[in-house]
């Protein structure tokens, strides 16, 4: 292998020896390496002002718009990773499902599914479906450098309980009765929804993108066996399909402490890990081989500095003998968060971790 080659034999990109590819292949890092899940997002003032009177399904098919979102924390918070702004219902959208965001009440579709007929306009995902996707990523890349952008999708299971809901859902009631009473049309529904989530990721990697994260926001509503039997094989058909390209591959969910040690026997190359569990804690329920991202509760942030750093100085505290460790927050910033908060935290994990 030349020095100009990464592992897979592809040639070796201007982010591979970033901190946070490091931390992913479990490599020694210069320093912890930071970025936050919804980076990109409401907490910012200058995201509020570009997306001013522009719906959010609309803003995510704008790749100039999608550009400056995306780059807008990395310039400001000085993270290590940027997240590629959009939203996990896009490739739904894409092939054609009738749905919208809805402020105030998250993805809203149209006309639910819940019988096999339904499953027929689930159709599959082209790369020309979601052309935006391409030149936003192609964009973010050459004036990123050497930082790592972040790919992602939702996974099949929280996709499948938009589908069948309609909506968000605070039990998931109809999502379990047809998991547990049709179950071969929710195999058949996860597994499509397995393909396009897999050719959305794959559009992320080959235009450019170093990393790619799948979100189960809602898999932490099911026990270790229903999880098993029902999701696992869905989630590991995506890690399957994008594994060839070489890239890290993390899995995230929320209330996920159960699940951890079987997300990552998914396919995940690094496990994201809510605020629940102590680090050290994931580690164990995990097993070896695996780097953990994660995971200061986002409402600390709300407290005064001196609670940050304390709070911050446990996480690194549990986090001292993983294999690999990408600091984040347990879960999403939260639109009132104060954003200069979030920029001292970057500084202090890197200051505090300097090799």
């Amino acid at each position: 292998m030349s020095a100009n080659e990464a592992p897979t034999g592809r040639p070796q990109s201007k982010t591979y020896d970033s901190a946070f590819l490091k931390a992913c292949r479990r490599e020694e890092v210069p320093h912890t390496p930071v970025w936050f899940m919804r980076q990109a997002g409401r907490s910012l003032p200058e995201y509020l002002k570009v997306r001013e009177g522009i719906p959010m399904l609309d803003s995510c098919m704008m790749p100039e718009l999608v550009k400056e979102i995306t780059l807008q924390p990395v310039r400001r918070h000085q993270v290590d990773a940027a997240i590629y702004f959009s939203d996990i219902v896009v490739p739904l959208k894409a092939i054609g499902v009738d749905l919208d965001i809805k402020p105030g009440v998250g993805p809203v579709v149209a006309d639910p599914i819940r019988t096999r007929a339904d499953l027929d306009r689930l159709r599959d995902l082209t790369p020309e479906d979601v052309w935006y996707v391409t030149e936003a990523v192609g964009m973010l890349v050459e004036e990123l450098g050497g930082t790592p952008l972040i790919g992602f999708a939702g996974a099949p299971f929280t996709l499948a309980s938009y589908l069948v809901e309609g909506g968000p859902s605070r039990n998931h009631e109809n999502t379990k009765a047809m998991m547990y009473g049709d179950p071969q049309l929710w195999a058949d529904l996860v597994d499509r929804l397995a393909h396009i989530t897999g050719d959305f990721l794959k559009v992320q990697i080959e235009a450019g993108a170093s990393a790619v994260q799948l979100f189960d926001s809602w898999v932490g509503a099911l026990s270790p066996a229903d999880y098993v039997k029902s999701v696992m094989p869905a989630s590991a058909k995506v890690f399957e399909a994008v594994a060839p390209y070489g890239v890290p591959r993390i899995h995230f969910g929320v209330g996920t402490g159960e699940l951890l040690g079987l997300m990552g026997q998914a396919g995940a190359d690094v496990v994201g890990v809510d605020w629940r569990v102590p680090l050290d804690e994931a580690a164990r329920r995990v097993g070896p081989g695996k780097a953990l991202q994660g995971n200061l509760d986002p409402a600390v942030l709300f407290a005064g500095p001196e609670a940050v750093m304390a709070k911050t100085d446990e996480v690194l505290a549990a986090a001292k003998d993983l294999e690999g460790h990408v600091f984040n927050l347990g879960h999403g910033v939260l639109p009132s968060m104060d954003p200069d908060a979030l920029s001292r935290l970057v500084e202090y994990v890197h200051t505090r971790t300097a090799r």
